[in-house]
């Protein structure tokens, strides 16, 4: 159990300790890890940005993901996607309209200049914990494409069949608590209040961020 983000990412931070010194480029998976991400890459002396990916929601139940997208427009859809009553159609046009808020975000947190490069750097995914993994394998699908020297997937909280899929995409994943029962990530949190897109702007402008 944690106290709340701060604390988390506390702890993830010390577990990530090896990497301190190293310029690594620690990237949030918003809304809810950008107060970590930033917490994580200023304890580790490291560059601090957000990877936009968004859950595609299944029919009449936007909590549970069908799959994701990331911000180049590649899509993870979930073997169970069917099931839920999602047909092509269907994904087609939630795939659009997850893309339409990535555009919107992208503007939004970081309108003065592109997002921070991770070729041939150590890259830290940070998201506040895993359910289905579905954003986690958009994220980390598309920032192999662009040639990270390494990988790296940390997390306070997932099942552990949804680490095994992840461990499959990553170089490396650090995650500190793996439990059989888990129903949501919130219940691994005394306070699990939502993060606001003016509070990941105003960490985004006013950190490393903009180096």
């Amino acid at each position: 159990m944690f106290n709340d983000r701060n604390d988390a990412a506390n702890k993830l931070s010390a577990a990530l300790n090896q990497y301190k010194g190293k310029n690594p480029l620690v990237l949030a998976i918003p809304r809810g890890a950008v107060p970590m991400a930033r917490i994580i890459a200023d304890e580790l002396n490291g560059d601090f940005d957000v990877v936009l990916v968004r859950k595609l929601r299944a029919p009449y139940q936007p909590e549970l993901a069908i799959g994701s997208i990331d911000e180049s427009g590649w899509a993870y859809i979930a073997p169970h996607a069917p099931s839920t009553g999602a047909d092509q159609r269907y994904i087609d046009s939630e795939k659009h309209a997850q893309m339409e808020t990535i555009r919107a975000r992208r503007k939004q947190y970081t309108p003065i200049r592109p997002p921070l490069d991770p070729h041939g750097r150590i890259v830290i995914v940070i998201d506040d914990g895993l359910a289905t993994g579905a954003t986690m394998i958009s994220a980390l699908h598309g920032l192999r494409e662009k040639k990270p020297a390494k990988l790296i997937c940390a997390v306070p909280v997932s099942p552990p069949d949804t680490l095994n899929r992840i461990e499959k995409l990553a170089d490396e994943v650090v995650c500190l608590l793996s439990p059989e029962y888990f129903q949501a990530v919130g219940q691994f949190y005394r306070n699990f209040d939502q993060v606001e897109d003016d509070e990941v702007t105003d960490l985004l402008r006013h950190s490393g961020g903009l180096k």
